[in-house]
Protein backbone atom coordinates (compact mmCIF):
# COMPACT_ATOMS: atom_id res chain seq x y z
CA UNK A 1 0.00 0.00 0.00
CA UNK A 2 1.07 3.60 -0.35
CA UNK A 3 2.19 5.70 2.60
CA UNK A 4 -1.18 7.47 2.93
CA UNK A 5 -3.02 4.17 3.19
CA UNK A 6 -0.44 2.93 5.70
CA UNK A 7 -0.96 6.05 7.81
CA UNK A 8 -4.71 5.45 7.89
CA UNK A 9 -4.22 1.80 8.82
CA UNK A 10 -1.89 2.75 11.68
CA UNK A 11 -4.42 5.31 12.94
CA UNK A 12 -7.19 2.70 12.74
CA UNK A 13 -5.04 0.16 14.58
CA UNK A 14 -4.26 2.66 17.34
CA UNK A 15 -7.94 3.51 17.67
CA UNK A 16 -8.84 -0.19 17.93
CA UNK A 17 -6.10 -0.90 20.49
CA UNK A 18 -7.19 2.01 22.70
CA UNK A 19 -10.92 1.20 22.56
CA UNK A 20 -12.35 0.11 25.93
CA UNK A 21 -15.56 -1.48 27.14
CA UNK A 22 -17.95 -0.02 29.70
CA UNK A 23 -15.77 -1.39 32.54
CA UNK A 24 -12.63 0.34 31.25
CA UNK A 25 -10.98 -2.80 29.88
CA UNK A 26 -9.34 -2.78 26.45
CA UNK A 27 -11.55 -4.44 23.84
CA UNK A 28 -8.40 -6.05 22.41
CA UNK A 29 -6.34 -7.36 25.36
CA UNK A 30 -2.77 -6.00 25.42
CA UNK A 31 -1.39 -9.49 24.80
CA UNK A 32 -3.28 -9.49 21.46
CA UNK A 33 -2.25 -5.98 20.48
CA UNK A 34 0.32 -6.90 17.89
CA UNK A 35 3.18 -4.48 17.20
CA UNK A 36 3.07 -2.89 13.75
CA UNK A 37 5.99 -3.76 11.49
CA UNK A 38 6.22 -1.16 8.71
CA UNK A 39 8.43 -2.37 5.88
CA UNK A 40 9.40 -0.20 2.93
CA UNK A 41 12.23 1.48 1.05
CA UNK A 42 14.30 4.15 2.81
CA UNK A 43 13.21 7.79 2.65
CA UNK A 44 9.61 6.96 1.71
CA UNK A 45 8.08 8.70 4.75
CA UNK A 46 7.72 6.01 7.42
CA UNK A 47 8.87 8.27 10.25
CA UNK A 48 6.74 11.22 9.13
CA UNK A 49 3.50 9.26 9.22
CA UNK A 50 4.17 8.25 12.83
CA UNK A 51 4.53 11.93 13.72
CA UNK A 52 1.34 12.76 11.83
CA UNK A 53 -0.67 9.98 13.49
CA UNK A 54 0.46 11.09 16.95
CA UNK A 55 -0.38 14.73 16.21
CA UNK A 56 -3.77 13.95 14.71
CA UNK A 57 -4.87 11.47 17.39
CA UNK A 58 -3.51 13.42 20.36
CA UNK A 59 -1.33 10.63 21.78
CA UNK A 60 2.33 10.73 22.76
CA UNK A 61 5.20 9.72 20.53
CA UNK A 62 8.60 8.35 21.55
CA UNK A 63 10.86 7.62 18.57
CA UNK A 64 14.20 5.80 18.48
CA UNK A 65 16.52 4.70 15.72
CA UNK A 66 17.33 1.39 17.29
CA UNK A 67 20.67 0.90 15.49
CA UNK A 68 22.05 3.70 17.68
CA UNK A 69 21.60 1.53 20.78
CA UNK A 70 23.68 -1.12 22.47
CA UNK A 71 22.24 -4.06 24.33
CA UNK A 72 22.87 -2.27 27.64
CA UNK A 73 21.10 1.01 26.73
CA UNK A 74 18.10 -0.81 25.27
CA UNK A 75 17.70 -3.50 27.92
CA UNK A 76 19.28 -1.92 30.99
CA UNK A 77 22.27 -2.84 33.14
CA UNK A 78 22.26 -5.99 35.30
CA UNK A 79 22.56 -5.86 39.08
CA UNK A 80 22.31 -8.47 41.85
CA UNK A 81 19.21 -8.52 44.05
CA UNK A 82 18.68 -10.77 47.11
CA UNK A 83 15.48 -12.85 47.02
CA UNK A 84 14.14 -15.50 49.39
CA UNK A 85 12.39 -18.57 47.98
CA UNK A 86 11.19 -21.37 50.23
CA UNK A 87 13.11 -19.97 53.16
CA UNK A 88 16.38 -19.86 51.23
CA UNK A 89 18.04 -16.65 50.09
CA UNK A 90 19.26 -16.44 46.49
CA UNK A 91 21.19 -13.89 44.46
CA UNK A 92 19.01 -12.93 41.47
CA UNK A 93 19.94 -10.88 38.42
CA UNK A 94 17.72 -7.83 37.87
CA UNK A 95 18.03 -5.01 35.34
CA UNK A 96 17.92 -1.26 35.58
CA UNK A 97 15.17 0.30 33.51
CA UNK A 98 15.73 0.36 29.77
CA UNK A 99 16.56 3.81 28.40
CA UNK A 100 13.77 3.33 25.86
CA UNK A 101 11.12 2.45 28.44
CA UNK A 102 12.38 5.22 30.70
CA UNK A 103 11.76 7.68 27.85
CA UNK A 104 8.16 6.47 27.63
CA UNK A 105 7.58 6.99 31.36
CA UNK A 106 9.36 10.34 31.22
CA UNK A 107 7.05 11.56 28.45
CA UNK A 108 4.02 10.38 30.41
CA UNK A 109 5.22 12.36 33.42
CA UNK A 110 5.96 15.55 31.45
CA UNK A 111 2.82 15.61 29.33
CA UNK A 112 0.20 13.77 31.37
CA UNK A 113 -0.48 11.52 28.36
CA UNK A 114 -0.98 7.88 29.30
CA UNK A 115 -1.28 6.49 25.77
CA UNK A 116 0.99 6.77 22.77
CA UNK A 117 3.22 5.25 20.11
CA UNK A 118 6.70 3.86 20.68
CA UNK A 119 8.37 3.99 17.27
CA UNK A 120 11.53 1.94 16.67
CA UNK A 121 13.18 2.64 13.32
CA UNK A 122 15.58 0.33 11.46
CA UNK A 123 14.35 -2.58 13.58
CA UNK A 124 15.83 -5.24 11.29
CA UNK A 125 19.33 -3.71 11.31
CA UNK A 126 20.18 -4.11 14.99
CA UNK A 127 23.47 -5.58 16.17
CA UNK A 128 23.88 -9.31 16.73
CA UNK A 129 23.90 -8.89 20.51
CA UNK A 130 20.77 -6.72 20.54
CA UNK A 131 18.74 -8.74 18.04
CA UNK A 132 17.42 -11.37 20.53
CA UNK A 133 16.32 -8.63 22.94
CA UNK A 134 14.46 -6.73 20.19
CA UNK A 135 12.68 -9.88 19.08
CA UNK A 136 11.68 -10.51 22.69
CA UNK A 137 10.39 -6.96 22.92
CA UNK A 138 8.27 -7.34 19.80
CA UNK A 139 6.88 -10.62 21.06
CA UNK A 140 6.43 -9.87 24.78
CA UNK A 141 6.69 -6.04 25.06
CA UNK A 142 9.37 -6.35 27.73
CA UNK A 143 12.99 -5.31 28.10
CA UNK A 144 14.67 -7.33 30.81
CA UNK A 145 12.09 -7.48 33.60
CA UNK A 146 10.31 -4.21 32.66
CA UNK A 147 7.19 -4.04 30.54
CA UNK A 148 5.93 -1.32 28.21
CA UNK A 149 2.94 0.44 29.85
CA UNK A 150 -0.53 -0.49 28.62
CA UNK A 151 -2.01 1.94 26.11
CA UNK A 152 1.22 2.16 24.10
CA UNK A 153 1.40 0.87 20.55
CA UNK A 154 4.73 -0.52 19.37
CA UNK A 155 5.42 0.52 15.78
CA UNK A 156 8.64 -0.64 14.17
CA UNK A 157 10.02 0.15 10.73
CA UNK A 158 12.58 -1.56 8.57
CA UNK A 159 14.02 -1.61 5.07
CA UNK A 160 13.89 -4.61 2.71
CA UNK A 161 17.24 -6.40 2.26
CA UNK A 162 17.80 -5.01 -1.26
CA UNK A 163 18.29 -1.55 0.30
CA UNK A 164 20.49 -2.47 3.25
CA UNK A 165 23.20 -5.10 3.59
CA UNK A 166 22.85 -5.12 7.38
CA UNK A 167 19.25 -6.38 7.32
CA UNK A 168 18.37 -9.41 9.41
CA UNK A 169 15.46 -11.62 8.44
CA UNK A 170 12.74 -12.16 11.02
CA UNK A 171 11.82 -15.73 11.78
CA UNK A 172 8.28 -17.08 11.44
CA UNK A 173 7.77 -17.00 15.22
CA UNK A 174 8.35 -13.24 15.28
CA UNK A 175 6.45 -12.47 12.07
CA UNK A 176 3.47 -14.39 13.44
CA UNK A 177 3.31 -11.95 16.34
CA UNK A 178 3.40 -8.65 14.44
CA UNK A 179 1.03 -6.79 12.15
CA UNK A 180 3.08 -6.32 8.99
CA UNK A 181 2.38 -3.42 6.62
CA UNK A 182 4.38 -3.17 3.39
CA UNK A 183 4.60 0.33 1.90
CA UNK A 184 5.79 1.56 -1.48
CA UNK A 185 6.65 4.94 -2.93
CA UNK A 186 3.78 6.82 -4.59
CA UNK A 187 4.34 10.22 -6.17
CA UNK A 188 0.66 11.23 -6.20
CA UNK A 189 0.44 10.72 -2.43
CA UNK A 190 3.77 12.49 -1.85
CA UNK A 191 2.64 15.43 -4.01
CA UNK A 192 -0.42 15.83 -1.80
CA UNK A 193 1.88 15.88 1.23
CA UNK A 194 4.26 18.31 -0.51
CA UNK A 195 1.42 20.77 -1.17
CA UNK A 196 0.33 20.65 2.46
CA UNK A 197 3.92 21.22 3.63
CA UNK A 198 4.50 24.05 1.16
CA UNK A 199 7.56 22.46 -0.44
CA UNK A 200 9.52 24.44 -2.99
CA UNK A 201 7.65 24.94 -6.26
CA UNK A 202 10.64 23.90 -8.39
CA UNK A 203 10.78 20.49 -6.72
CA UNK A 204 7.05 19.85 -7.06
CA UNK A 205 6.77 21.07 -10.67
CA UNK A 206 9.91 19.20 -11.77
CA UNK A 207 8.64 15.91 -10.35
CA UNK A 208 5.22 16.58 -11.82
CA UNK A 209 6.89 16.64 -15.23
CA UNK A 210 9.34 13.79 -14.54
CA UNK A 211 7.56 11.50 -12.11
CA UNK A 212 9.97 8.68 -12.95
CA UNK A 213 12.71 10.57 -11.09
CA UNK A 214 10.78 10.82 -7.83
CA UNK A 215 12.15 7.61 -6.31
CA UNK A 216 14.96 5.60 -7.84
CA UNK A 217 17.64 3.32 -6.43
CA UNK A 218 20.28 2.08 -8.86
CA UNK A 219 23.35 -0.10 -8.39
CA UNK A 220 26.27 1.21 -10.42
CA UNK A 221 29.97 0.50 -10.70
CA UNK A 222 30.53 3.31 -8.18
CA UNK A 223 28.02 1.82 -5.72
CA UNK A 224 24.37 2.49 -4.91
CA UNK A 225 22.96 5.78 -6.24
CA UNK A 226 19.54 7.01 -5.26
CA UNK A 227 16.87 9.72 -5.24
CA UNK A 228 14.29 9.45 -2.44
CA UNK A 229 11.28 11.32 -1.11
CA UNK A 230 13.33 12.32 1.94
CA UNK A 231 16.05 13.71 -0.31
CA UNK A 232 13.59 15.83 -2.30
CA UNK A 233 11.96 17.22 0.86
CA UNK A 234 15.28 18.09 2.50
CA UNK A 235 16.50 19.70 -0.73
CA UNK A 236 13.28 21.72 -0.86
CA UNK A 237 13.89 23.08 2.63
CA UNK A 238 17.43 24.08 1.65
CA UNK A 239 16.30 25.79 -1.57
CA UNK A 240 13.74 27.87 0.30
CA UNK A 241 16.33 29.10 2.80
CA UNK A 242 18.99 29.63 0.13
CA UNK A 243 16.61 31.86 -1.81
CA UNK A 244 15.78 33.87 1.31
CA UNK A 245 19.52 34.38 1.89
CA UNK A 246 20.25 35.20 -1.75
CA UNK A 247 22.35 32.05 -2.24
CA UNK A 248 22.45 29.83 -5.31
CA UNK A 249 22.10 26.04 -5.27
CA UNK A 250 24.26 24.61 -8.06
CA UNK A 251 24.66 21.04 -9.31
CA UNK A 252 27.05 20.16 -6.51
CA UNK A 253 24.56 21.27 -3.87
CA UNK A 254 21.70 19.37 -5.50
CA UNK A 255 23.90 16.27 -5.72
CA UNK A 256 24.41 16.36 -1.96
CA UNK A 257 20.71 15.50 -1.54
CA UNK A 258 19.77 13.73 -4.78
CA UNK A 259 22.54 11.15 -4.89
CA UNK A 260 21.87 9.86 -8.37
CA UNK A 261 24.07 12.04 -10.62
CA UNK A 262 21.88 11.84 -13.72
CA UNK A 263 18.79 13.08 -11.86
CA UNK A 264 20.77 15.65 -9.86
CA UNK A 265 22.14 17.19 -13.07
CA UNK A 266 18.71 17.17 -14.68
CA UNK A 267 17.08 18.90 -11.73
CA UNK A 268 19.90 21.45 -11.41
CA UNK A 269 19.36 22.37 -15.08
CA UNK A 270 15.62 22.59 -14.50
CA UNK A 271 16.14 24.78 -11.43
CA UNK A 272 18.04 27.28 -13.58
CA UNK A 273 15.20 27.30 -16.10
CA UNK A 274 12.64 27.62 -13.30
CA UNK A 275 14.25 30.85 -12.08
CA UNK A 276 14.72 31.98 -15.67
CA UNK A 277 11.01 31.47 -16.43
CA UNK A 278 10.15 33.62 -13.44
CA UNK A 279 11.96 36.51 -15.10
CA UNK A 280 11.09 35.74 -18.72
CA UNK A 281 7.37 35.50 -18.03
CA UNK A 282 7.34 38.21 -15.36
CA UNK A 283 5.32 36.22 -12.82
CA UNK A 284 5.06 39.24 -10.53
CA UNK A 285 3.41 41.23 -13.33
CA UNK A 286 0.97 38.39 -14.04
CA UNK A 287 -0.13 38.23 -10.40
CA UNK A 288 -0.51 42.03 -10.30
CA UNK A 289 -2.59 41.97 -13.49
CA UNK A 290 -0.10 44.05 -15.49
CA UNK A 291 1.29 41.46 -17.92
CA UNK A 292 2.32 42.44 -21.42
CA UNK A 293 0.88 40.98 -24.65
CA UNK A 294 4.26 39.47 -25.58
CA UNK A 295 4.15 37.35 -22.43
CA UNK A 296 0.88 35.80 -23.60
CA UNK A 297 2.28 35.09 -27.06
CA UNK A 298 5.51 33.58 -25.75
CA UNK A 299 3.79 31.23 -23.32
CA UNK A 300 1.17 30.20 -25.87
CA UNK A 301 3.96 29.15 -28.27
CA UNK A 302 6.13 27.48 -25.59
CA UNK A 303 6.62 23.69 -25.29
CA UNK A 304 4.18 21.92 -22.99
CA UNK A 305 6.81 21.26 -20.29
CA UNK A 306 7.59 24.97 -20.21
CA UNK A 307 3.89 25.78 -19.85
CA UNK A 308 3.68 23.37 -16.92
CA UNK A 309 6.69 25.02 -15.29
CA UNK A 310 5.17 28.50 -15.57
CA UNK A 311 1.88 27.24 -14.17
CA UNK A 312 3.90 25.64 -11.37
CA UNK A 313 5.42 29.05 -10.62
CA UNK A 314 1.97 30.63 -10.48
CA UNK A 315 0.55 27.85 -8.33
CA UNK A 316 3.50 28.08 -5.92
CA UNK A 317 2.98 31.82 -5.45
CA UNK A 318 -0.79 31.44 -5.12
CA UNK A 319 -0.36 28.67 -2.55
CA UNK A 320 2.03 30.86 -0.56
CA UNK A 321 -0.44 33.76 -0.56
CA UNK A 322 -3.31 31.46 0.43
CA UNK A 323 -1.16 29.92 3.19
CA UNK A 324 -0.40 33.36 4.66
CA UNK A 325 -4.10 34.27 4.65
CA UNK A 326 -4.99 30.93 6.23
CA UNK A 327 -2.37 31.33 8.96
CA UNK A 328 -3.62 34.84 9.76
CA UNK A 329 -7.20 33.55 9.81
CA UNK A 330 -6.21 30.85 12.31
CA UNK A 331 -4.33 33.43 14.37
CA UNK A 332 -7.39 35.70 14.54
CA UNK A 333 -9.54 32.77 15.68
CA UNK A 334 -7.04 31.85 18.39
CA UNK A 335 -6.71 35.47 19.57
CA UNK A 336 -10.49 35.89 19.60
CA UNK A 337 -10.78 32.91 21.95
CA UNK A 338 -8.02 34.37 24.15
CA UNK A 339 -9.68 37.79 24.26
CA UNK A 340 -13.00 36.21 25.20
CA UNK A 341 -11.23 34.65 28.19
CA UNK A 342 -9.55 38.03 28.84
CA UNK A 343 -12.93 39.80 28.92
CA UNK A 344 -14.40 37.23 31.30
CA UNK A 345 -11.40 37.53 33.64
CA UNK A 346 -11.72 41.33 33.68
CA UNK A 347 -15.40 41.01 34.54
CA UNK A 348 -14.35 38.83 37.49
CA UNK A 349 -12.13 41.65 38.76
CA UNK A 350 -8.71 40.32 37.71
CA UNK A 351 -5.86 42.65 36.76
CA UNK A 352 -5.54 43.08 32.92
CA UNK A 353 -1.78 42.66 32.71
CA UNK A 354 -1.81 39.60 34.97
CA UNK A 355 -4.57 38.04 32.88
CA UNK A 356 -2.58 38.46 29.65
CA UNK A 357 0.52 37.09 31.36
CA UNK A 358 -1.45 34.05 32.53
CA UNK A 359 -2.96 33.48 29.07
CA UNK A 360 0.50 33.61 27.47
CA UNK A 361 1.90 31.27 30.12
CA UNK A 362 -0.91 28.74 29.58
CA UNK A 363 -0.20 28.70 25.86
CA UNK A 364 3.55 28.35 26.38
CA UNK A 365 2.95 25.36 28.63
CA UNK A 366 0.53 23.81 26.13
CA UNK A 367 3.08 24.35 23.37
CA UNK A 368 5.80 22.66 25.43
CA UNK A 369 3.54 19.70 26.25
CA UNK A 370 2.68 19.24 22.59
CA UNK A 371 6.36 19.50 21.62
CA UNK A 372 7.39 17.00 24.32
CA UNK A 373 4.65 14.62 23.20
CA UNK A 374 5.81 14.73 19.58
CA UNK A 375 2.45 16.12 18.50
CA UNK A 376 3.61 19.39 16.98
CA UNK A 377 3.96 20.02 13.26
CA UNK A 378 5.50 23.22 11.90
CA UNK A 379 2.25 25.10 11.05
CA UNK A 380 0.76 24.46 14.50
CA UNK A 381 3.99 25.48 16.22
CA UNK A 382 4.22 28.68 14.17
CA UNK A 383 0.61 29.59 14.93
CA UNK A 384 1.04 28.94 18.66
CA UNK A 385 4.23 31.00 18.82
CA UNK A 386 2.59 33.91 16.98
CA UNK A 387 -0.33 33.89 19.42
CA UNK A 388 2.02 33.85 22.43
CA UNK A 389 4.12 36.69 21.01
CA UNK A 390 1.05 38.85 20.39
CA UNK A 391 -0.39 38.25 23.87
CA UNK A 392 2.96 39.18 25.41
CA UNK A 393 3.08 42.27 23.18
CA UNK A 394 -0.41 43.27 24.36
CA UNK A 395 0.77 42.98 27.96
CA UNK A 396 3.81 45.18 27.34
CA UNK A 397 1.69 47.78 25.56
CA UNK A 398 -0.80 47.83 28.44
CA UNK A 399 2.06 48.55 30.83
CA UNK A 400 3.06 51.51 28.66
CA UNK A 401 -0.49 52.79 28.20
CA UNK A 402 -1.40 52.30 31.89
CA UNK A 403 -5.21 52.25 31.40
CA UNK A 404 -7.37 53.74 34.15
CA UNK A 405 -9.67 50.73 34.50
CA UNK A 406 -10.61 47.36 33.06
CA UNK A 407 -12.99 48.92 30.52
CA UNK A 408 -10.25 51.09 29.04
CA UNK A 409 -7.87 48.10 28.99
CA UNK A 410 -10.45 46.06 27.10
CA UNK A 411 -10.92 48.82 24.54
CA UNK A 412 -7.17 49.09 23.97
CA UNK A 413 -6.76 45.35 23.47
CA UNK A 414 -9.84 45.22 21.24
CA UNK A 415 -8.30 47.93 19.06
CA UNK A 416 -4.99 46.09 18.76
CA UNK A 417 -6.85 42.92 17.88
CA UNK A 418 -8.66 44.89 15.20
CA UNK A 419 -5.27 45.42 13.56
CA UNK A 420 -4.85 41.64 13.22
CA UNK A 421 -8.34 41.37 11.71
CA UNK A 422 -7.46 44.11 9.21
CA UNK A 423 -4.27 42.23 8.34
CA UNK A 424 -6.37 39.12 7.69
CA UNK A 425 -8.61 41.09 5.35
CA UNK A 426 -5.62 42.62 3.55
CA UNK A 427 -3.93 39.23 3.01
CA UNK A 428 -7.20 37.74 1.76
CA UNK A 429 -7.73 40.61 -0.69
CA UNK A 430 -4.17 40.24 -1.99
CA UNK A 431 -4.52 36.49 -2.45
CA UNK A 432 -7.92 36.87 -4.16
CA UNK A 433 -6.61 39.53 -6.55
CA UNK A 434 -3.63 37.33 -7.49
CA UNK A 435 -5.92 34.37 -8.07
CA UNK A 436 -8.23 36.43 -10.30
CA UNK A 437 -5.29 37.82 -12.27
CA UNK A 438 -3.80 34.34 -12.75
CA UNK A 439 -7.11 33.08 -14.15
CA UNK A 440 -7.45 36.09 -16.44
CA UNK A 441 -3.92 35.62 -17.78
CA UNK A 442 -4.33 31.88 -18.38
CA UNK A 443 -7.73 32.40 -20.03
CA UNK A 444 -6.22 34.95 -22.39
CA UNK A 445 -3.28 32.66 -23.10
CA UNK A 446 -4.94 29.25 -23.43
CA UNK A 447 -8.67 29.89 -23.75
CA UNK A 448 -10.48 26.79 -22.54
CA UNK A 449 -7.56 24.47 -23.23
CA UNK A 450 -6.23 21.59 -21.17
CA UNK A 451 -3.90 23.97 -19.33
CA UNK A 452 -6.93 25.51 -17.56
CA UNK A 453 -8.13 22.03 -16.65
CA UNK A 454 -4.77 21.29 -15.03
CA UNK A 455 -4.73 24.65 -13.26
CA UNK A 456 -8.20 24.18 -11.74
CA UNK A 457 -7.33 20.61 -10.75
CA UNK A 458 -4.17 21.75 -8.95
CA UNK A 459 -6.02 24.53 -7.12
CA UNK A 460 -8.61 21.99 -5.99
CA UNK A 461 -5.97 19.54 -4.78
CA UNK A 462 -3.92 22.17 -2.93
CA UNK A 463 -5.00 22.28 0.75
CA UNK A 464 -4.32 26.01 1.14
CA UNK A 465 -5.75 27.14 -2.19
CA UNK A 466 -8.86 24.96 -1.83
CA UNK A 467 -9.38 26.31 1.71
CA UNK A 468 -8.99 29.88 0.49
CA UNK A 469 -11.43 29.47 -2.39
CA UNK A 470 -14.00 27.89 -0.07
CA UNK A 471 -13.55 30.66 2.51
CA UNK A 472 -13.31 33.70 0.22
CA UNK A 473 -14.60 32.53 -3.16
CA UNK A 474 -13.31 32.93 -6.71
CA UNK A 475 -15.81 33.43 -9.55
CA UNK A 476 -13.41 32.24 -12.26
CA UNK A 477 -12.65 29.05 -10.35
CA UNK A 478 -16.31 28.20 -9.83
CA UNK A 479 -17.08 28.96 -13.47
CA UNK A 480 -14.35 26.68 -14.78
CA UNK A 481 -15.16 24.01 -12.22
CA UNK A 482 -18.78 23.92 -13.40
CA UNK A 483 -17.59 23.67 -17.00
CA UNK A 484 -15.28 20.79 -16.06
CA UNK A 485 -18.10 18.98 -14.29
CA UNK A 486 -20.35 19.54 -17.31
CA UNK A 487 -17.65 18.24 -19.66
CA UNK A 488 -17.14 15.17 -17.46
CA UNK A 489 -20.87 14.47 -17.46
CA UNK A 490 -21.03 14.95 -21.24
CA UNK A 491 -18.11 12.56 -21.78
CA UNK A 492 -19.76 9.93 -19.55
CA UNK A 493 -23.02 10.26 -21.50
CA UNK A 494 -21.19 10.00 -24.83
CA UNK A 495 -19.35 6.94 -23.57
CA UNK A 496 -22.64 5.33 -22.52
CA UNK A 497 -24.19 6.12 -25.92
CA UNK A 498 -21.23 4.61 -27.76
CA UNK A 499 -21.41 1.49 -25.57
CA UNK A 500 -25.16 1.19 -26.16
CA UNK A 501 -24.74 1.50 -29.94
CA UNK A 502 -22.00 -1.11 -29.91
CA UNK A 503 -24.30 -3.48 -28.00
CA UNK A 504 -27.11 -2.88 -30.50
CA UNK A 505 -24.79 -3.65 -33.43
CA UNK A 506 -23.69 -6.90 -31.77
CA UNK A 507 -27.35 -7.92 -31.33
CA UNK A 508 -28.07 -7.08 -35.00
CA UNK A 509 -25.17 -9.22 -36.23
CA UNK A 510 -26.39 -12.10 -34.11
Amino acid sequence: MNIKQAKQEIANTLKAYLAKDELGNYLIPPVRQRPILLMGPPGVGKTQIMEQVAAETGVGLVAYTITHHTRQSAVGLPFIEKRTYGGTEYAVTEYTMSEILASVYSLMEKTGLKEGILFLDEINCVSETLAPMMLQFLQCKTFGNQRLPEGWLIAAAGNPPEYNRSVRDFDVVTLDRVKRIDVREDFAVWKEYARAKGLHGAVVSYLDIKKENFYRVETTAEGIRFATARGWEDLSELLTVYEALGLKADREVVGQYIQLPRIARDFANYLELYHKYQNIYHVDEILKGTWRPITVRELRAAPFDEKLSVMGLLLSRLSEAAREARRQDGLCEALHAALTAFKEALAAGEHPQEVLEALARERREALKRARDAGQLDKPRQTLAQLEINILEDYRRRLIQEDPADAGEAMELVRGWFGGEVEKRSSLAQKAKAELDHAFAFLEETFGQGQELVLFVTELTAGPDTSWFIEAFGCDAYFRHNRELLFDDARRRIQKDIIAAKAAEQEETHE
